[in-house]
């Protein structure tokens, strides 16, 4: 056998920026594609709200909702949502389920400022609101920029009302303060960790009083006759209320190229809307395509809409059953791309990462065999044999990818969906969009590599299809 040259043996080498040489018809359909992610970023910034949108677009593309005891027949389109935070939808593929299903699996919630369950209060004239933050944030980064406020209030009667103020233009916005420069001495002592405590998260939220009443409470009253005026609720219905302050940014272009999308949110519906995306363009598998958008993951998948619980596999039992089989079997003949963000490398944070193991924008979707932290705790590491295999999809169909883990080994790490798809018996393998300044209100991504990681979804969901 002749010995190729390093030429053919480029593959060995590592992969070049994704932007080299890219045709101007591949760029346009990139941006296009790009464009859709940025009207569902800005349409959806929480996890009710990215259900409600992925419902809308699964329906126009011919999707209807899973009835369980319902025998499918290959290239039915069904999906079920999860108490409007987590949504399943399937592709019923030309061989069902014996030979298991075709999984990925993404999550839709992203780091935030929660109310508390009682969080208005009033101090020095003024109407705050108190604050629990969800996920990992740095605190300092919340203060001082535009807020949104989203979200569901439930009244006792069972009466909803949904709620969304600061993202219409006109709307008014809220934010958190912070100190002044000429009076932060200590405050800029402290490490970074610490110049922002969790309970100095609060919002304003208002500085007027009510006029018809006097004495103490003044400017609560005048908040809860605005709020009252507006949708018919009073404090106690703040108990059970899921009220949400997110960045009030949109979705926009970075560079002077428009090679970059800034937003909230990437973290993770830049991977949830590519892979949505994927399995709304499939059209009859041959093994039964499964899209997964989870709630919960940014606190550890927890509660019965996070992929700690039970709800996919049930669902993969409900398709099991209506073929006959055991959703057990189905799973342990499953494959899972575990959609979710890596770090990209930062030329201006080098020391953070190892240079030969780390992902950078526009070279394509990342894949990590493992997450996890330090000796790979918290994570599942996919199998030699299913990494080639996943691999050989991506290579097959011109998918640029890439090897990388999230920073240097002892530095941190942090972890995925994965382990829980893994504990229900199936291969698994994590990919995502490389992130810059992950975590924080505004993130960065390469649109090469949003739609790079559509292709791998697409892929995966159609092998073995000519």
């Amino acid at each position: 056998m002749a010995k190729k040259t390093v030429k053919e043996e480029n593959w060995l080498l590592q992969k070049e920026n994704g932007l080299c040489g890219l045709p101007a018809a591949k760029e346009k359909k990139i941006h296009s594609f790009c464009e859709g992610y940025k009207s569902f970023l800005n349409a959806a910034k929480t996890e009710r709200e990215c259900v409600r949108e992925a419902v809308k677009l699964a329906e126009k593309a011919g999707f209807v909702p899973f009835q369980p005891g319902t025998a499918y027949a290959p290239g039915d389109r069904v999906y079920c949502v999860n108490r409007e935070k987590a949504m399943i939808l399937a592709v019923i593929g030309e061989e069902g389920c014996k030979n298991g299903v075709s999984l990925v699996v993404s999550h839709i919630d992203s780091p935030r400022l929660d109310l508390k369950p009682v969080p208005l209060y009033e101090k020095n004239e003024m109407a705050l609101l108190k604050t629990h933050y969800y996920g990992g944030i740095k605190k300092y980064q919340w203060t001082a920029i535009p807020l949104a406020m989203h979200g569901t209030v439930v009244c006792e009667d069972g009466r909803r009302v949904e709620v969304c103020v600061g993202e219409k233009d006109g709307d008014p916005q809220f934010c958190v303060t912070d100190l002044l420069p000429h009076l932060s001495q200590e405050q800029s002592a402290k490490t970074l960790g610490k110049a922002i405590e969790a309970e100095n998260l609060n919002i304003l939220f208002a500085s007027s009083p009510s006029e018809d009443e006097k004495g103490e409470n003044r400017y609560k009253r005048k908040v809860m006759q605005l709020l009252h005026d507006q949708y018919g609720i009073c404090e106690e219905d703040l108990t059970s209320a899921e009220l949400e302050f997110v960045p009030a940014f949109r979705a926009v272009d970075i560079g002077l190229d428009r090679s970059m999308i800034g937003a909230y949110g990437h973290d993770d519906r830049v991977c949830a809307y590519p892979a949505l995306q994927a399995l709304l363009h499939v059209k009859t598998p041959q093994r039964t395509a499964v899209a997964v958008l989870a709630d919960k993951e940014e606190i550890g998948s927890v509660g019965n809409t996070g992929l700690d619980s039970q709800f996919l596999a049930y669902f993969i039992e409900d398709l099991a059953e209506a073929e006959g089989l055991h959703g057990r079997h189905v799973l342990s003949h499953s494959q899972c791309l575990s959609a979710d963000v890596t770090s990209a490398f930062d030329p201006n944070y080098p020391s953070a990462y190892e240079i030969n193991n780390a992902c950078s924008i526009n070279r394509g979707v990342g894949v990590m065999k493992y997450t996890g932290a330090r000796g790979k705790s918290g994570s599942s590491e996919a199998s030699a044999e299913f990494t080639a295999h996943v691999r050989h999809i991506f290579n097959q169909n011109g998918v640029q990818w890439q090897m990388g883990e999230l920073g240097r080994v002892d530095l941190g790490g942090g972890g995925t969906v994965a382990l829980y798809v893994a504990g229900l018996n199936v291969d698994v393998i994590d990919i995502g969009v490389p992130v810059l300044s992950m975590h924080a209100p505004f993130e960065v991504v390469s649109k090469y590599d949003v739609y790079m990681t559509y292709k791998a979804c697409k892929a995966f969901f159609e092998e073995g299809k000519e």
